[in-house]
């Protein structure tokens, strides 16, 4: 949320798009499907918002597609990389991040690479989690390997006892872990508390920073996180020199973040397309402008090709 207002702020102090000024109007769905729905017919009906922006989480995600097709309103970055939204149907939705096909088959090669043959799959049972834990399975398969061990968890439960019995004790090297901060921070401590010291490899939905938290710097060195956008502690790309100059401005000593930097290149990209559409946008023109590309945002280019809402293949 930080991230968008920061590039907003930016895009108003310079005189807006064509004069008119960006504002964010932000709900709290508490990462559920239900008010999720509700709050895109608030945003969409009452609020009467030109476009939506930063939805997340799959679940939630997918409920709200019919909602934005029947309205027709646009929706520009979603922090999920589930395989049921990117389907070319989908003519209303833009994902910016690359899938978790994408971040898994990069996982599963790296862990191929290094000589880790034995994986285990603890997974959200939600549609966030069954799309990683089929990634996973199809990465490895490339390989003539299957998981060794699956384990589940239900959304917004730290109930890990059940997965860890699973997963334990079945000489995983490595494990794939599609949940985010809380349930990850209390899997790793369970496993460890139960002598297991596999790699622990997360997907890019997990929260780097709240799981730092929850598990003290000492205790989460060694975790592997794949990531869908760029280091945003680097000076490398003038993307992230930009971002971290926007956050000073905005609102200083905000700490740096993934998904503060996911949410700025949401709004830079939203902006950029708003341009391209002139004085006098249409939600209709947004969608044309997005669909031609490509949008170098800075180092990070976005690019949805003919058949595809999906603008980015990055993973780190």
């Amino acid at each position: 949320k930080e991230g968008i207002e920061a590039y907003f702020a930016k895009v108003n102090a310079a005189g807006g798009v064509f004069g008119r000024k960006l504002a964010l109007r932000a709900l709290d769905d508490g990462y559920d499907t239900e008010p999720a729905v509700a709050n895109a017919h608030q945003l969409i009906e009452k609020d009467k918002v030109f476009a939506l922006i930063a939805f997340y989480g799959s679940s939630p995600s997918a409920a709200v597609l019919p909602v934005i097709e029947a309205a027709r309103v646009p929706l520009v970055g979603t922090v999920s990389g589930a395989g049921e939204l990117r389907k070319p149907d989908n003519h209303y939705l833009f994902n910016v991040r690359a899938s978790y096909a994408d971040e898994t088959a990069s996982i599963v090669q790296h862990l191929t690479t290094i000589g880790i043959r034995r994986v285990a799959v603890l997974y959200q049972d939600d549609g966030f989690g069954q799309s990683g834990l089929k990634g996973v399975t199809e990465a490895l398969a490339q390989h003539k390997l299957a998981p060794v061990a699956t384990g589940s968890v239900a959304r917004n439960s730290t109930d890990l006892g059940p997965a860890v019995t699973k997963i334990a004790g079945k000489d995983a090297q490595a494990v794939v872990m599609v949940t985010l901060y809380k349930a990850t921070a209390e899997f790793i401590k369970r496993m460890r508390s139960a002598g297991e010291s596999p790699m622990f490899v997360a997907l890019s939905p997990v929260g780097t920073n709240n799981l730092i938290e929850l598990l003290g710097a000492g205790k989460s060195t060694g975790i592997v996180v794949a990531q869908v956008i760029p280091r945003p502690w680097s000076d490398k790309a003038p993307l992230v020199r930009e971002y971290k100059q926007s956050m000073a401005s905005f609102r200083p000593n905000t700490a740096y973040s993934y998904f503060g930097l996911e949410g700025y290149v949401y709004a830079k990209l939203m902006t950029a397309a708003l341009m391209r559409c002139g004085a006098n946008p249409t939600r209709e023109k947004l969608v044309d402008a997005l669909h031609a590309g490509p949008f170098d945002l800075g180092g990070f280019r976005v690019n949805f090709k003919p058949g595809s809402n999906t603008g980015s293949t990055y993973v780190e």
